[in-house]
């Protein structure tokens, strides 16, 4: 099998403060891109702090969804601004693949919680959902700073959730399938959203 990564440091090691030395001395496995090879945690995060976009993903965890993880993979893969956790504080985290650790995750107790950091934070808030009346996302154009709101698999978003987006957008599908997998369809929406506003 191929090891992930890097070994340990070849040549005298760097006085880069971002370097961590016992990933220098024991190298680097993590699932990181090649610029943060060997930096610490807290250099990666406030690098990526530097250069994050204004969409935050929120996450309705009512059931303890297991899809969350793929979220917020996602989400750092885009380089979200925050992810937001509304409802159960726990979360299955396996899907994220320590991802989380690089994200700010911020939780809320319920729905009107949200809300009211949401109005204060001046974001416009976006549902998700294949709900009747949603606009097609593949029409729409999605504001620069926003908040993409997702609900559980199955159930999808809750009435209160809806109630409080200004707009609900929804995937267009063409199969015999009623929806698709919660995590594939906020992939979706957050490219939607790096092909309208992020620097290639």
């Amino acid at each position: 099998m191929t090891e992930v990564g890097v070994g340990p440091w070849d040549g005298p090691w760097p006085d880069d403060p971002r370097y961590d030395p016992e990933l220098l001395r024991d190298g680097d496995r993590r699932n990181v891109v090649d610029t943060y090879r060997y930096w610490s945690l807290d250099a990666i995060v406030a690098d990526l702090d530097t250069r994050r976009h204004p969409f935050h993903v929120v996450i309705e965890n009512w059931q303890h969804d297991h899809n969350i993880g793929s979220i917020v993979r996602t989400a750092n893969a885009f380089a979200a601004a925050e992810i937001h956790i509304v409802g159960r504080r726990r979360w299955n985290r396996r899907g994220a693949m320590v991802t989380d650790r690089y994200q700010h995750v911020r939780h809320h107790a319920d729905v009107a919680a949200f809300g009211t950091w949401a109005d204060a934070a001046g974001l416009e808030v976006v549902a998700i959902d294949n709900v009747p009346g949603a606009e097609p996302i593949e029409r729409a154009s999605l504001p620069r700073e926003c908040a993409l709101v997702f609900g559980q698999e199955g159930p999808g978003l809750s009435s209160e959730m809806i109630g409080l987006c200004s707009r609900v957008l929804a995937i267009s599908q063409f199969g015999s399938t009623r929806s698709i997998n919660v995590g594939a369809a906020a992939a979706v929406a957050m490219h939607a959203w790096i092909r309208e506003h992020a620097e290639i």
